[in-house]
């Protein structure tokens, strides 16, 4: 099993990422560059957060045509497992691997602090070792973390039970204050259709261990390792 995390110009969590799946998971990973086509024999693609391109245009919208992301839609499609982190969950929109986008926060002001997530569903494979309603605490750090549908779009992922994860106060109330960015119902990670793509504004790369002040992340990454092995 390997995992394998892009590096974009202006990624700055792939290290922090690498570090989380390999030295903390235990689980073997290596750094695909973004002028790469190659992804190494990787069984699951880590899109971590950072300023891919400088954050130019549009956030995520340079990096979408990127040599690897051509790989990592045809690993998307053909059922790979596919985590974006922060700027990773706003590439993995960008590049149509994920529907709806990522807007600027409600309050037009940069928010890096701990926040609660409460989680939506179990049935996933990033998912399936915590429990419906659990209540996770991780960092955000970004200026476009609002995300947005359009109403048919949201029925949809709330049909198919594709919202993985909603901000929520550290008792699980999903209220107006618990939202950091203006986010759509809450919204703080979704699923793709096949539910092998997920994109999530929280860092769970930077609250990997009890001395960044939470250990919640590992838990997603331990179930990727988990589903691999058993799949």
């Amino acid at each position: 099993m390997k995992f394998g995390v892009l590096v974009f110009p202006g990624s700055n969590c792939d290290q922090d990422t690498h570090h989380a799946i390999g030295a903390v998971a235990g689980v073997p990973a290596t750094c695909l560059w973004h002028e790469s086509h190659d992804l190494e024999g990787c069984d699951a693609v880590l899109v971590p957060g950072g300023f891919s391109y400088g954050d130019y245009l549009r956030t995520g919208a340079i990096a979408r045509f990127a040599p690897i992301m051509q790989s990592v839609r045809r690993f998307a499609e053909a059922g790979g497992l596919v985590m974006g982190i922060c700027n990773g969950f706003q590439i993995l929109c960008e590049a149509g691997l994920l529907p709806g986008a990522l807007m600027r926060n409600a309050g037009q002001r940069y928010i890096c602090r701990q926040v609660h997530l409460r989680v939506e569903t179990a049935n996933s494979p990033f998912t399936d070792g915590l429990a419906r309603g659990q209540v996770l605490r991780m960092p955000i750090g970004h200026m476009e973390g609002n995300y947005f549908c359009d109403a048919e779009t949201l029925a949809t992922l709330k049909r198919d039970d594709r919202i993985a994860f909603r901000y929520a106060s550290a008792a699980g109330e999903i209220a107006a204050e618990a939202n950091p960015n203006g986010s759509l119902e809450n919204v703080a990670g979704i699923l793709s259709e096949g539910r092998n793509v997920l994109g999530m504004m929280p860092h769970p790369d930077r609250s990997s261990e009890a001395l960044l002040g939470s250990a919640d992340g590992l838990l997603l990454f331990q179930s990727m390792a988990r589903s691999l092995a058993t799949a």
